[in-house]
């Protein structure tokens, strides 16, 4: 027997078993059982609806991890929309370029953020403008809570589990970003894998720590409302929040990049007191591995549980995990060795590490290849960019994703990542674009040549370096100032992506053809450290 995976599915199982339960603490304290979540998401869905949204049309959410944004998702999900969330860190050019590149019809923005989105209303396509503030911004926008309460009836049209449901745009890491198109059935087959692998529980308290936005908060909007647990929303992360959700709310489980444990880490040093209200608690971490003595604070210090995975927005994103219990024993160090890798592939996924003639690399911790994975949690490809999917999945290996991640495969079959095959800075968990900011750089009349690269960073894992060349060529006078060339990139990107040092030299190292070996430039940034690749 076969029945279509939608997403529609996992609202409609929490409403169905669930619905007087407590479904979610909004971040003023409100909370709203399952029942009332789904009413106000079906009041949005009818609300799209009479604006003139329908199937397919993409509807962006613009929101700092507070209730709206499951709303807003949940509604578009009801109408066969197009949920498309939107990196809250972003300027508005970010903004402009994907509401025009998706077509977006209709955005819901947190009216602490609307403004970026009124300041380019008239150079997108979008018609519906939606708040939940609408006195407090500039412009013609529409209250969410009014425009539900108004609503009619929504009808939910015919839906397959080949349509797209939700884009997500990559942060640019080669060019322009890239939207990434997920289906009904990605989606579901994902948020299926990771309730088996995050263990999540209908007596689960998820506290949303890890944005929305990111890839649907790694599948959580869907795996933890159709298993029936609890949402706690935050607006950000502040350490101090997070310590008194796990004292006061029961929070089992939550996600964390791993400069948010080293915060909470940090935190905990200097203010002391419980870290929780004495129950279970696990905690993902994705990306590199994180230090050693961050896994001792979580595990030895606090008490709880961590779980290192790893993905990319194309991805779902989790394809591996550092679970592997028969492993190590819960109490020996042998669990670090085990933790700080990537680990295993998530159940029906494939993970492979090859050559550049895509054969697998032996299992010997020392040779090196590219990360390429089949699953059903993978993307179907690039939104409008055909020639940039063909080549994300037939680069070295047909019919594979490369994941431009270099890992070796050490004798037990976990991935080891060494290095990045692509220029990204992954600081604080944020993909950040060095061609991005060498352009923005090479715009200043007094850079004559950039390389931008991660250097090690305490606080991030990694951080943006910059490398200028100064015009005039004179390293001891360039015409400008490291802080200068810092405020010049924070007037025009966003700001987690300036750069936090700036360096002159008198020339850059290059090949033959003068193309720029970032390769020694890393070497001598990285140089002590365990392996060329931030923590973030």
């Amino acid at each position: 027997m076969e029945k279509p995976l939608l997403v529609t599915d996992f609202l409609d199982r929490a409403r169905r078993n669930y619905g007087d339960h407590e479904a979610v603490l909004a971040v003023d304290g409100t909370r709203y059982t399952y029942d009332e979540l789904g009413e106000r998401a079906d009041g949005f869905a009818a609300a799209l609806q009479e604006r003139g949204v329908g199937k397919g049309d993409r509807v962006a959410v613009l929101d700092p991890n507070t209730h709206y944004h499951l709303e807003a998702a949940y509604g578009s999900h009801e109408i066969g929309a197009v949920h498309t969330p939107l990196n809250y860190r972003l300027v508005e050019s970010d903004f402009e370029y994907i509401l025009n590149d998706a077509g977006v019809t209709a955005i819901y923005a947190d009216a602490e953020y609307a403004d970026r989105i009124e300041a380019i209303r008239d150079t997108v396509p979008t018609e519906t403008f939606i708040t939940n503030d609408a006195d407090a911004v500039e412009g013609d926008w529409e209250s969410f809570d009014g425009a539900i309460a108004d609503a009619g009836e929504h009808e939910r049209p015919e839906m397959s589990e080949d349509d797209v449901v939700t884009i997500n745009y990559t942060s640019g890491t080669t060019g322009d970003p890239k939207g990434v198109c997920r289906t009904h059935r990605t989606e579901t087959v994902h948020a299926y894998l990771i309730s088996i692998h995050q263990e999540i529980r209908d007596d689960d308290t998820y506290l949303w720590t890890l944005p929305m936005f990111h890839v649907n908060g790694w599948g959580h909007l869907y795996a933890i409302t159709g298993m029936g647990a609890r949402h706690v929303c935050t607006r950000g992360v502040d350490a101090a929040a997070v310590f008194d959700r796990l004292r006061n709310e029961d929070v089992s489980y939550f996600c964390a990049a791993p400069t948010v444990l080293k915060m909470l880490g940090d935190h905990h040093d200097e203010h002391g007191g419980p870290v929780d209200g004495g129950q279970d608690v696990r905690v993902a971490t994705a990306g590199a591995a994180p230090p050693e003595a961050t896994i001792r604070t979580v595990e030895d210090e606090f008490g709880w549980y961590l779980k290192h995975v790893y993905g990319a927005t194309e991805t779902g994103p989790l394809i591996t995990t550092s679970d592997a219990r028969r492993y190590f024993d819960d109490d020996s160090d042998d669990r670090f060795g085990v933790k700080k890798t990537q680990g295993f592939g998530y159940l029906g996924t494939e993970i492979r590490v090859v050559d550049e003639n895509g054969q697998d690399v032996p299992e010997d911790g020392q040779t090196i290849g590219e990360i390429v994975v089949r699953g059903n949690q993978v993307m179907d490809g690039y939104w409008e960019k055909p020639e940039a999917t063909e080549e994300a999945f037939n680069d070295r290996i047909s019919g594979y994703y490369h994941m431009g991640d270099l890992a070796a495969v050490n004798e037990n079959g976990m991935l080891v990542i060494q290095d990045r095959k692509k220029d990204i800075i992954i600081s604080g968990g944020e993909n950040i674009s060095s061609l991005e900011l060498e352009d923005t750089l090479f715009s200043n009349d007094a850079v004559g040549d950039v390389a931008v690269i991660p250097a090690p960073s305490e606080e991030w894992g990694e951080t943006p370096k910059a490398f200028v060349v100064p015009a005039n060529g004179d390293v001891s006078s360039p015409g400008t100032s490291e802080a200068d060339l810092i405020d010049y990139c924070r007037e025009r990107l966003a700001s987690f992506k300036v750069p936090s040092q700036v360096e002159f030299v008198k020339q850059l190292p290059k090949t033959a053809t003068g193309k720029i070996q970032k390769f020694e430039l890393r070497q001598q940034e990285w140089e002590g450290e365990e392996r060329m690749v931030g923590e973030g």
